[in-house]
């Protein structure tokens, strides 16, 4: 008999086109697009921020 299935490697996360990975309230918005410009370089996905407004009107801002 073994002894299991051994420790985890690494974890993976399906994130399908479309899908808004963070919101950020509270902040002035110049803030917050800072943050989430230097959060963008560490993600090994392309990413673009958009607002409410964008998302209600159906055109998204790339930065």
């Amino acid at each position: 008999m073994g002894k299991g299935k051994g420790a985890l490697e690494y974890w993976v996360a399906v994130v399908k086109p479309g899908r808004v990975m963070f919101e950020i309230a509270g902040v002035p918005e110049e803030t917050a697009r800072e943050a989430l410009r230097l959060a963008m370089h560490k993600l090994p996905l392309k990413c673009k921020i958009v607002s409410r407004a964008d998302l209600e009107g159906g055109s998204g801002s790339e930065e």
